[in-house]
């Protein structure tokens, strides 16, 4: 089966942004019966105010220790090549910075508990990506409510539509089994806890796509599923970095002194519509 791919750009969506009225405006003439609707968790979640500054924290001793020997030592040196990392990767995180990462992982910790801040990025759905000064966004609370609140927008303009909320981080397949990297509501994923489904994914070669995170619309299984945000994701590209340390290579600044004006100046495309041909 084939897939067209329509990426479609807007502004950037600042905490208090209409996203439904956003994705309206953006899509309302463009899609047709049976179009599948994809838009980025991180996004909406931006959009949405669920946004936490991490400058406001104070770092304890687990979280220090996190930043510092767990992310320096283990993740840039045995967790890292048993998983495979890039040599690029493995660099970084030696050299993971130890203040604004040790409130970071405090942040984690509070947020998603121990197993998750265990993980060497987007713990529990935590990014720090595409967001200004010591900004990170939370994961969704109800994302299966905010695609069925899309999908019934889009459904006024007299489309029949499906929207499915994607999140870049890897759910890992090997034939029917699809362990995911958080708990998610999508049919067919299971979660075995924290930083273990990236290690036993990235270990044992299982295959990595992206996470839909919710579904509205015409049902469909999890391996479609899978493929479907995986292709989004793929299309959508990734801002201003992929990483809090490409963002910061693009802009050329320290980790948190990106400002929202200069997010603003990048190309941004919340929204892939995937349609059958």
């Amino acid at each position: 089966m084939k897939l067209k791919a329509i990426r479609v750009k807007t502004r950037y969506w600042r905490p208090g942004t209409d996203y439904v009225k956003v994705v309206v405006d953006a899509v309302g003439k463009i899609i047709q019966d049976g179009d599948i609707v994809t838009v980025s968790e991180k996004a909406i979640s931006t959009a949405k105010g669920l946004v936490i500054d991490e400058s406001n924290f104070q770092a304890g001793r687990l979280a220090k220790f996190l930043a510092s020997f767990w992310m320096r030592r283990i993740w840039g040196g045995p967790l890292g090549y048993l998983t495979k990392l890039r040599e690029k990767n493995l660099r970084r995180l030696r050299g993971y910075p130890e203040a604004e990462g040790s409130v970071h992982k405090q942040v984690c910790l509070l947020e998603v508990g121990l197993l998750q801040s265990l993980r060497h990025y987007s713990e529990g759905g935590i990014d720090a990506s595409n967001l200004p000064y010591a900004l990170v966004s939370l994961p969704l609370q109800d994302p299966e409510g905010c695609a069925a609140e899309m999908k019934d927008a889009l459904s006024r303009g007299g489309k029949s539509v499906s929207v499915l909320i994607v999140d870049g981080d890897s759910t890992f397949s090997r034939r029917n089994l699809h362990v995911s990297p958080r708990r998610v509501q999508t049919d067919g994923l299971i979660h075995i806890g924290g930083f273990l489904t990236f290690v036993v994914g990235r270990a044992l070669g299982f295959r990595s796509r992206s996470t839909p995170i919710a579904l509205s619309g015409r049902s469909m299984n999890p391996d479609w599923a899978l493929t479907l945000a995986n292709v989004a994701h793929r299309v959508r590209g990734h801002g201003a970095g992929m990483t809090v340390w490409d963002m910061k290579e693009k802009l050329g600044v320290g980790f948190t002194s990106v400002t929202w004006d200069m997010l603003e100046g990048i190309d941004h495309y919340p929204i892939v519509i995937l349609r059958k041909i």
